[in-house]
């Protein structure tokens, strides 16, 4: 296996102005899957991707939703195979291009430029999700093209929804069970440490987001008859956020720590060696200390750590100049980043009865949800880890970190639930990429690296036995 692999190796060093062509082919549709008006250019980029993928022997086809099409094509590895099947899952839209004037190359005419690191392919979905999906489809490529097969049997799912919601993810696969069976899923939708470095996402935090709203008067009020003498809901609802943490930072909801765990000894052992700078990463937000948890370092509190968050309050005049009004409502947008082993459901309920406990009389709320999202914790013990891992060691020649991530990917916890598999999350990019921004980027040497660590690691899997 290891000529063949190197084989394949060679074959992606030397075909690196068709794999930049190709992917910029694929970054010319304008797959805009929130914005109706795109639905055509929408499914024309699943078409395309699909028979790419038949050309290297693919058996697949376009799964309709009530939105856009998914896109699952098979191949069952080489005759007589026995192995495990890789899963792998990836999102072909990508997020609108607004503001488009702070753009300086037309988003989906890709161009290769110059950039501090070598060369860089600049569009929009060059690195999320694109750039990242391609650098599989190059490594299967790769193999088809030098051996006539893949080391191992692989089913891709690409879905066309994930910038939107993914609003049609979880009732496909419970309605798909067996059309997506395999033993592990690889997800490449992450980072790595820098640009040598390759990593392993271990971690993912879940999320509950909500409105709050909080009433009291049924009308606005002038401060100077009423004042002292109802209920301000802004005053109410500041004085329950104030509550949210104790002196120590920790969130005080009920219930809310019962199932939060320490790290793995591995992993808390890999992130205390971690070339990490808080002085670097606070620096760049105009920052000189961190703030957060008690006793928690910065790496713990972004990735291993539950936290809660206003992310907006509002309520009363707020215009210029001067208006005595006490309102009769005011809101807050909250979100928890939870960790494994929290019950998204409990932590819910556990918000709304730490705001319904504080309200005096006369008062009442209203608790909308947004969303609500379990962490995910990949095994760092299993065999498909450790092929994972000695793959990216053969691309890279240095072992992979394995790391944490404060964001979110639901589709990895319902592949998790529903499919009964682990996934990998084995990602590419880097902090500077620009997601979801203009002039969005994937350096071409992450872009060929990754293609060249999923043929090493798919020979790795095809190598186990399940």
């Amino acid at each position: 296996m290891s000529m063949q692999v190197d084989t394949v190796l060679d074959r992606l060093r030397a075909d690196e102005a068709g794999m930049l062509q190709r992917l910029k082919d694929f970054l010319a549709f304008e797959s805009i899957s929130t914005d109706p008006a795109y639905a055509p250019r929408v499914r024309a980029c699943a078409q395309w991707l699909l028979e790419d993928l038949r050309k290297m022997g693919f058996n697949g086809a376009l799964h309709e939703t009530a939105g856009h099409p998914m896109v699952v094509a098979s191949h069952d590895g080489p005759p007589g195979y026995d192995g495990p099947r890789v899963l792998f899952y990836g999102h072909y839209d990508v997020q609108p291009v607004d503001p488009i004037e702070l753009w300086e190359s037309p988003p989906f005419a890709a161009v290769v430029v110059d950039g501090p690191r070598g060369k860089r392919i600049v569009a929009r979905g060059a690195v999320d999700d694109k750039g990242q999906v391609a650098s599989f489809v190059e490594a299967c490529r790769a193999w088809h093209a030098t051996h006539g097969t893949l080391p191992c049997a692989v089913t891709m799912f690409i879905e066309g929804e994930e910038e939107s919601g993914s609003a049609n993810l979880d009732p496909f696969i419970k309605a798909n069970k067996d059309l997506l069976k395999a033993d592990v899923c690889v997800v490449s939708d992450t980072g790595m440490w820098d640009v040598d470095t390759p990593a392993i996402t271990t971690m993912l935090r879940g999320l509950v987001y909500v409105d709050i709203t909080v009433r009291g008067p049924s009308r606005d009020l002038h401060s100077g008859l009423y004042g002292g003498a109802v209920p301000n809901p802004i005053n109410v609802l500041a004085s329950i956020v104030a509550q949210l943490h104790d002196g120590d930072r920790r969130v005080q909801i009920p219930g809310f720590y019962d199932d939060v765990h320490e790290l793995p000894a591995r992993v808390a052992a890999m992130w205390k060696d971690l070339p990490w700078d808080d002085g670097e990463f606070l620096g760049e937000i105009g920052l000189a200390k961190g703030f957060g948890e008690s006793g928690r370092s910065t790496l713990e509190r972004t990735w291993s750590r539950p936290t809660c968050d206003c992310n907006g309050i509002v309520g009363g005049y707020t215009g210029a100049g001067a208006k005595t009004v006490i309102a009769s409502q005011a809101s807050v947008k909250l979100s928890c980043r939870l960790v494994a082993g929290q019950d998204p459901k409990k932590i819910l309920a556990g918000i709304e009865r730490f705001f319904r406990e504080r309200l005096p009389a006369g008062c009442t709320m209203e608790l909308h949800e947004h969303g609500c999202n379990p962490a995910i914790m990949v095994r760092d013990d299993s065999p498909y880890m450790k092929a994972a891992e000695t793959g990216l060691r053969r691309a890279y020649g240095k072992a992979p970190y394995l790391i944490g991530s404060g964001g979110s990917i639901p589709a990895v916890g319902t592949i998790q639930r529903e499919l009964g598999i682990d996934a990998l999350l084995v990602g590419f990019g880097l902090d500077d990429d620009r997601v979801h921004s203009p002039n969005e980027k994937f350096e071409v040497k992450c872009f060929m690296n990754g293609a060249m660590s999923h043929a090493a690691m798919l020979a790795e899997f095809g190598a186990l036995r399940r």
